[in-house]
Parts: C-alpha cells; sequence; structure tokens
C-alpha cells in the first residue's frame, strides 16, 4: 500500500514540476517592428547560465504573446538545441544593434539537432512557433527589449 502511495505521490509531482519556471520572475517586453507594424511580446528572461540551460523545456505551451529572451553578457554564437522542448518553436536570433541575424521557424520539439545563429548574437528570442510567420516577421525586422528586472 505504501509503495501505491508513493507511486502516486510522484506521478502528481512530475506534471507540477515540469510546469514550474526556474527563470527569474521579473518579466520583459520584447518589441519587434516589422514591416511597418509593431508586436510586443511578454517574454521571461534567462539570465543565469542555468535558467539558459533550462530554457523552455517540458512546457506544453506558451502564453499568447509570451516568449522567453536570452541574453548574452557579450556577442557570441549561439547554439540551441530541442531536448527536452515539448514544442515547436521560432528562434529568433538578434546582433547587438537589434536587426536579426537569423529566424529558426518551427525547430523541431525534442530535437537533438544544434539550432545555430548565422553569426554573432547578444541575445535569442524564443516564441511559439509559426509566430515569424503568421506576422509577417523577417530579417529586416529590429527587435528591442526591456528587462522588467
Amino acid at each position: 500500500m505504501r509503495a501505491i502511495f508513493t507511486a502516486l505521490a510522484l506521478s502528481l509531482a512530475l506534471p507540477m514540476a515540469a510546469c514550474s519556471k526556474d527563470v527569474s520572475e521579473a518579466q520583459g517586453v520584447a518589441t519587434i517592428a516589422a514591416d511597418g507594424a509593431t508586436h510586443k511580446f511578454n517574454v521571461e528572461v534567462a539570465r543565469t547560465k542555468e535558467e539558459q540551460a533550462r530554457g523552455l523545456m517540458f512546457r506544453t505551451s506558451l502564453p499568447e504573446g509570451g516568449g522567453m529572451i536570452f541574453p548574452f553578457e557579450k556577442p557570441r554564437i549561439a547554439s540551441f538545441w530541442m531536448k527536452n522542448t515539448l514544442i515547436p518553436l521560432d528562434m529568433i536570433f538578434i546582433r547587438a544593434d537589434g536587426s536579426i541575424d537569423r529566424i529558426a521557424e518551427n525547430t523541431i520539439p525534442e530535437s537533438l539537432e544544434p539550432v545555430v545563429s548565422g553569426g554573432e548574437v547578444s541575445a535569442v528570442l524564443e516564441l511559439a512557433g509559426g509566430t515569424a510567420a503568421k506576422l509577417g516577421i523577417d530579417e529586416t525586422a529590429k527587435i528591442t527589449w526591456k528587462d522588467g528586472k
């Protein structure tokens, strides 16, 4: 009986752990100016190496108009993978001047294939897969963001 109770408790705890946020509670706002339109996203900010390593792993959805931004201390070549990431994402690689280096659209959930920037970037913005195409966001857009910290 004790084993059954323990198994039940663990089965309830795992989904709760997967839904918990490991990123700082402070939110940011990312603004994308594309083709005469402005799009604002409420983003979680992955500031630390640990937060950046976890990213959006184990999430089953993103809120409408939500995402996550990964700011870097210094511009660098960025490489991400989708291990334990359960939803497709659009990864927007942002240069220091706010221009877009590359957009990786609809990345494949749970893939171990690296998704790499084309050059040095100062941040990466992750949005729900298909957002860039739906809103007409391409490499000509400009991105600014403010940390709610």
